[in-house]
């Protein structure tokens, strides 16, 4: 068995920019303090998700540059990995992405949005081409949002290439009068806690989904094992840090292998 401790850090929705770097290094040194390998923030964190109703302060390279620079930093000082949800500025436009740190601060790259949901369209720029990452000594795949609920390939694709872990950063909010889950996966409720049960179970890897904190949520952070239960998940709308113990072994990639004929 070869375990390693996850954390995924279930965030309020920032009230400034600065605050959104403010609780994730303090997140990031929660974890630490958990015995943490790696922790995951929801979707676009830094500076905090563009749409459903929320606008943070207008896209700025010098602040999300400052921002990194502040995450690597504490990720350095905690020995933690970091995955962080967050945007970034290119010649084509403003895309959501995630940037992976390692526990020595490094900076390994982004992870951009590939598939956007359509309400996204005039906000985000759609991205091409996926990665796999090498974080705290384990093979990890990110997918944002709308790309794991409804694209069950970008999960494939990843687990294909020898992700074990693949982590979902996401921002789920409930339309009023919606019905309220308190247990995860409860039929009453929508697909998408089903979906990340699936995403596991057919790929044999395991499937961490990070949401915002949020009184109104239908989806709530929680981690799918290789063989589709569910290993843990945090109370709806509670803040704090999900953490999980997860064995390597486990995430064979069995399944995702088995796909033919090749992508």
């Amino acid at each position: 068995m070869h375990n390693v401790r996850i954390a995924l850090a279930q965030l309020r929705y920032p009230e400034s920019r600065e605050e959104s770097v403010k609780l994730v290094t303090e997140a990031v040194a929660q974890a630490a303090a958990a015995g943490a390998a790696i922790v995951c923030s929801p979707e676009c964190y830094v500076p905090g998700y563009r749409g459903l109703g929320h606008a943070p302060a207008a896209p700025d390279a010098a602040f999300l540059e400052a921002a990194w620079s502040a995450v690597a930093e504490a990720a350095a000082r905690a020995k933690v990995a970091v995955l962080l949800g967050t945007e970034r500025i290119a010649d084509a436009g403003l895309y959501a992405c995630v940037l992976a740190i390692d526990s020595d601060g490094t900076r390994l790259g982004f992870q951009d949005k590939v598939q956007l949901d359509p309400s996204e369209d005039a906000t985000y720029t759609p991205a091409s081409g996926r990665r796999v990452f090498r974080v705290a000594g384990v093979n990890v795949g990110i997918v944002i949002c709308h790309e794991g609920w409804r694209y069950p390939e970008t999960v494939r694709w990843a687990a294909r290439r020898g992700a074990q872990i693949v982590f979902h950063p996401h921002l789920d909010e409930n339309e009023p009068g919606a019905y309220q889950a308190t247990s995860f996966g409860d039929p009453k409720n929508t697909f998408h806690e089903k979906a990340a049960l699936c995403r596991a179970a057919e790929n044999t890897c395991y499937f961490a989904t990070v949401n915002y904190a949020g009184a109104a949520s239908a989806t709530t952070s929680a981690v799918a094992r290789p063989d589709g239960t569910l290993l843990a998940f945090q109370p709806y709308g509670q803040q704090g840090l999900l953490v999980a113990d997860v064995d390597l072994d486990a995430a064979t990639g069995y399944l995702a292998g088995r796909l033919r004929p090749q992508e």
